[in-house]
């Protein structure tokens, strides 16, 4: 394959194209599942794929454009969904209706060795498409969302487009792989240890993972961990704030019916475009940014941050003090029983599933977290949870001292395919240990916001070749910056002044 160079356009972009009439969904659907028989086979990002489900909803999109393009008057046309005619796809723990739903795992096929579709969408497939949006299929994913990078048993890994032999993360890979390839013009991911971050990070995007209590169809509110939320990935922050109204906003789909949520933000669009134009959500005055590479493994793990990594970090800080804000270094400490609590936790989910009689067809890490889950007790997982938000209050009111927190986004360069369980093969519970260690080592600073419930995002600053691997060419690295509660808004902002590079070569290393 040759290595072309060539301008994806943005979701921004892809919108206003359709809108204007320059494209027809018809034809960005059919560019799109082109792209994909293109490029898949080397990506891994598409474990299913609807073409002609995906061209009779573009087509529909299409007659909705055409009326309002046709319109004699404003009065006469019609408000059209935001994201009508934009083709995606969402990762493959998400039930979209006639789609099959795999998560990742053998243990999901039926006796003919088939998923069966699902009979009903879920409220994130609902709103994106009550949004307008044309869901193409379904992207790769570890086994149940467990890990941050997406191989599995049930289907060839995802790989990163700058390094085709490394993980673009995890857990939303394909998704990320998808966008970065220039497949789609930006996803939705979820995130519940940094699931939509590390991936972002890892193929040089704009990653939010919003406040807990924020998007309806996921508000992390609704599970004992209260770990996951879904949120964007794309290339600009302006993508990322129109997803983001989508996510918050689509009618019908805009109600979170709890007693504590996130602070309304009317149109997290309306303050990017405010922060283009040089007005910024916080005024004239600069940021205080506590910068910190501490992590809450340090006492488990030996947890080091790569030289790549510290370039990323040290290019983040000249960025922010050029954009003339107070950066300064932040002394945080860490709880050292979170590692211990958040793993028991974390694996817990594995114990809820009904997978009797079907471990052996689980990955060792699946397996061996399902055991741990097995024999623990309800007050053992009370207690880890009573630690954690003991953890949380304590971390809040550490970073409250600032106005965001800046940390490395990952600790080392994207990882080769199969490295984290290497030695062992994938279906070994005896990798589990060295699997769990090494995911905690590449990205030791994601799964705390999640706990903590913040607004958290991860930017791309640096393109470079590693000192140190098989790799092709400049892959990327960024930082990770955490936000007070309920300030996305103000996170996009920063992101926009930044105009981090996202795309400095739109090309697949094959």
């Amino acid at each position: 394959m040759e290595d072309t160079v060539e301008h994806f356009p943005t979701l921004t972009e892809t919108v206003a194209a359709l809108r204007r009439g320059e494209v027809t969904s018809e034809e960005l659907t059919r560019r799109t599942l082109e792209r994909i028989t293109e490029l898949n086979e080397h990506l891994g990002a598409f474990i299913h794929v609807a073409p002609e489900a995906a061209l009779d909803r573009a087509r529909v999109a299409d007659e909705q454009l055409s009326a309002v393009l046709g319109a004699s008057s404003k009065s006469e046309a019609t408000e059209v969904p935001t994201l009508l005619g934009v083709p995606t796809a969402l990762k493959d723990g998400h039930d979209v209706a006639g789609m099959p739903t795999t998560w990742g795992s053998l243990t999901t096929r039926d006796e003919t060795g088939t998923v069966p579709p699902a009979a009903a969408s879920e409220p994130l497939a609902a709103t994106l498409e009550a949004s307008g949006a044309v869901i193409l299929g379904k992207t790769q994913v570890p086994e149940f969302l467990l890990n941050c990078y997406s191989e599995n048993r049930a289907f060839p890994p995802a790989r990163n487009p700058f390094a085709l032999d490394c993980s673009p993360g995890g857990s939303s890979g394909g998704q990320a792989a998808a966008v970065a390839a220039g497949i789609l013009p930006g996803a939705v991911g979820s995130d519940g240890g940094g699931s939509i971050r590390i991936p972002a990070a890892a193929c040089g995007l704009i990653g939010l993972k919003p406040n807990r209590g924020r998007v309806p169809s996921n508000d992390a509110l609704s599970n004992v961990g209260q770990l996951g939320v879904n949120g964007p990935i794309t290339r600009t922050a302006r993508d990322a704030a129109l997803l983001m109204d989508v996510l918050c906003h689509t009618p019908g789909h805009d109600r979170i019916d709890r007693p504590v949520r996130a602070a309304p933000e009317p149109s997290f669009t309306a303050v990017v475009d405010a922060a283009l134009a040089g007005r910024m959500p916080w005024g004239e005055r600069p940021l205080r940014i506590g910068v910190s590479t501490a992590s809450p493994f340090d006492e488990t793990y030996d947890i080091s941050v790569s030289p790549e990594a510290r370039a990323a970090l040290d290019d983040g800080v000249r960025r922010l003090e050029r954009a003339g804000h107070d950066v300064v270094d932040a002394r945080i400490s860490y709880d050292p029983a979170y590692p211990d609590a958040f793993f028991r936790l974390w694996s817990t989910v594995m114990g809820q599933l009904p997978l009797t009689g079907q471990e052996g067809q689980l990955t060792g890490l699946a397996r061996a977290f399902r055991d741990r889950a097995l024999t623990r007790s309800a007050v053992d997982l009370a207690d880890a949870v009573a630690v954690l938000r003991g953890i949380e209050a304590n971390v809040i009111s550490q970073y409250a001292l600032y106005d965001m927190i800046l940390t490395p986004a990952l600790a080392m360069p994207p990882r080769p395919i199969g490295w984290f369980h290497e030695g062992f093969d994938i279906t070994d519970p005896a990798s589990a240990e060295q699997d769990y260690m090494r995911q905690c080592q590449y990205t030791p600073w994601t799964s705390l916001i999640n706990v903590v419930g913040l607004p958290a995002i991860t930017i791309p600053t640096t393109w470079a070749t590693p000192e140190r691997g098989n790799y092709p060419g400049p892959v990327p690295m960024g930082v990770h910056l955490v936000g007070a509660a309920s300030s996305e808004a103000w996170l996009l902002a920063l992101a926009a002044q930044l105009d981090p590079p996202t795309t400095p070569r739109a090309s697949l290393v094959a």
